[in-house]
């Protein structure tokens, strides 16, 4: 079993700044895969960014999302089992909960989710 901790999450005002972390634990293996995925008021939920992850070292094999490149990065700290979601130039578009998920071989494993909202 694997457990996610998300973090992080409050209330930012458009154009603003916010970084989100999620701290995997448990039965991690050496090969996984971590996203952040998003699911605002009436929607269904979204990628946002992933990563893939190797032998703790980063493959640069990340993924986002049209609606996110250029504004948000999926930074990690191997050290502490912990993969980061920064944003930048943030909307009220991007209103969600965001919730952290961990994929190795067939199984995937998702946190609470933390709220973002952008707002004036």
């Amino acid at each position: 079993q694997v457990q996610l901790v998300e973090s992080g999450g409050g209330l930012v005002q458009p154009g603003g700044s916010l970084r989100l972390g999620c701290v995997a634990s448990g039965d991690i293996r050496s090969l996984f895969v971590v996203g952040w995925y998003r699911q605002g008021p009436g929607s269904q939920r979204d990628l946002v960014a992933s990563i893939v992850i190797r032998d703790n070292a980063d493959y640069d094999r990340t993924t986002y999302a049209d609606f996110v490149k250029g504004r948000f990065t999926i930074p990690r700290d191997n050290g502490k089992n912990t993969v980061y979601l920064q944003m930048t130039s943030l909307r009220p578009e991007d209103t969600a909960v965001y919730y952290c998920i961990l994929s190795q071989g067939s199984t995937d494993f998702w946190g609470l989710g933390t709220q973002v909202t952008v707002s004036s």
